[in-house]
C-alpha cells in the first residue's frame, strides 16, 4: 500500500515537472500583444488605439503605486457578419505600463465550443500550448469561485493563460509582462493592508461628516420654521 501511494506521487510529481518543462520550452508566437494592443505600452496609446480616453480609466488603488484598469467592448467592424467573441476586455497598468490583459469571452458567442476548440483558435496566434495534466488552480476568486488554467503559451517576457471558472461555463484569456507580475501583485496586497488598517479612521470621518451635515440641515429647519411656530 505505502508502495502504491509512493508510486502515485512519483506520477503526480513528473506530470506537475512535465507541465513546468513543457511550459517553459512552449512552441511561441508573439506573445508580446493581443491583437494590436501590445504589453508595456503606456496607458495613452492603449486608450487611443481602444477608441477611448486615458480618463476613463479607473484608479483601484494610488498607494504604494497607481493601478489602474481600463475597460474595453471590442464591436464586430463595419457591416462585417463576423460575431464578436470578446465581451469585454481589462487593461491593467502599473505605474501607466500596460501589465495584464483579461478577455472575458461572450458564453452566448462560444457557446458549444470545448476547451480543446478554444486552445486550438488560441494556438494558432501563439503557437503551441503547455497543458497541465489536470487543470491547474488560480487564486480563489470571490464569492469562493476557483479558475483553472486550461492551457498556456509562454516564452521569457510574456506568458498568456486560458482560463475557465469553475462556476458556469465562462472562458477568459489572460496575458501578462513578467517583469511587472511580481511588484503589481505585491503593490495590490500592500494597497489591500492599507485599505485595511485605514479603515477604522475611514468610517469616523465619514461619520463626522454625516454629523456635521445633519447639524446643518438642522440648523437650516430652525431658521425657517422658529419665526413660523406658534404654541
Amino acid at each position: 500500500m505505502a508502495r502504491l501511494g509512493m508510486t502515485a506521487s512519483r506520477s503526480a510529481l513528473t506530470s506537475l515537472l512535465l507541465f513546468a518543462a513543457m511550459s517553459a520550452t512552449t512552441l511561441a508566437g508573439d506573445l508580446s500583444r493581443y491583437r494590436s494592443f501590445q504589453l508595456g505600452t503606456n496607458l495613452a496609446t492603449v486608450a487611443k488605439q481602444a477608441g477611448t480616453s486615458p480618463s476613463e480609466a479607473k484608479d483601484i488603488h494610488r498607494r504604494p503605486v497607481l493601478i489602474q484598469e481600463l475597460e474595453w467592448r471590442p464591436q464586430p467592424l463595419g457591416s462585417s457578419s463576423q460575431r464578436e467573441p470578446a465581451q469585454e476586455v481589462i487593461f491593467s497598468f502599473y505605474q501607466g505600463e500596460l501589465f495584464r490583459i483579461a478577455v472575458n469571452y461572450n458564453q452566448y458567442e462560444i457557446e458549444g465550443l470545448t476547451a480543446d476548440d478554444i486552445v486550438e483558435a488560441v494556438s494558432a496566434t501563439y503557437g503551441t500550448a503547455a497543458k497541465p495534466p489536470t487543470p491547474a488552480k488560480t487564486a480563489q476568486e470571490s464569492y469562493g469561485d476557483q479558475e483553472e488554467i486550461l492551457a498556456r503559451w509562454q516564452d521569457p517576457q510574456y506568458r498568456f493563460d486560458l482560463i475557465r471558472s469553475s462556476f458556469g461555463p465562462g472562458f477568459k484569456l489572460v496575458g501578462v509582462l513578467k517583469r511587472l507580475e511580481a511588484p503589481a501583485q505585491a503593490a495590490i496586497l500592500e494597497a489591500t493592508r492599507l485599505d485595511i488598517q485605514g479603515e477604522p479612521q475611514r468610517d469616523a470621518e465619514r461619520m463626522a461628516r454625516e454629523e456635521e451635515t445633519e447639524r446643518a440641515r438642522l440648523a437650516k429647519s430652525r431658521l425657517l420654521n422658529k419665526p413660523k411656530f406658534r404654541p
